[in-house]
């Protein structure tokens, strides 16, 4: 049975790897700029929201505490006068993206130990580049893709930037699937 230390160099190396691709994607490619559109009288919105003194989390406009709160007459006509959506605030100030970055490398390392767990109960040592990419690659897939498809489906997500994650997803578990397929322990 392979144990999670013999996988330490393909869980290091492909956390490495989708740290890499995805540098690349979001500051080379950059296919996801266009995800985020502008508002056209942001002033007014950031005033208002300033205003309103709402400290960082998740809001839900109209907000509703639950279900039979939405079918109340006055939140009817709120959701049908819209605008219907989701904001996320997070705390004032410019973005800082090492703390960012350190935890999604953190994240894609905890894939990478996720996958490699599952692969070593279900794969053999000394086992075939492609039945170690198969396994890998698809939990790799799923792990990195799922929350995107949640998010389009009830969050309003828009689908094309889902398509996108996925993408992103297909690349990142490509990615992991090839360097655990490199660097997998030889039979013994």
């Amino acid at each position: 049975m392979i144990t999670l230390t013999q996988l330490w160099m393909p869980i290091v190396g492909s956390a490495i790897a989708v740290f890499v691709l995805s540098s690349l994607v979001h500051m080379v490619l950059k296919w996801h700029n266009s995800d985020y559109r502008k508002l056209a009288n942001e002033d007014e919105v950031r005033a208002a929201i300033r205003a309103s003194h709402a400290a960082p989390g998740q809001y839900a406009v109209p907000h509703c505490l639950d279900m039979a709160a939405m079918k109340a007459p006055e939140q009817v006509q709120k959701f049908n006068d819209g605008p219907v959506g989701l904001i996320v605030l997070k705390a004032s100030g410019q973005p800082q993206m090492g703390p960012a970055l350190g935890l999604w490398f953190l994240y894609t390392v905890v894939i990478a130990i996720f996958a490699g767990y599952l692969a070593s109960r279900a794969v053999p040592a000394g086992a075939a580049f492609a039945a170690v990419f198969r396994v890998v690659a698809t939990v790799a897939f799923l792990a990195f893709t799922g929350g995107s498809v949640q998010n389009g489906i009830w969050l309003g997500k828009p689908w094309s930037s889902v398509a996108k994650d996925l993408l992103d997803g297909l690349i990142y578990g490509a990615a992991m699937g090839a360097m655990f397929g490199a660097l997998w322990p030889a039979g013994g």
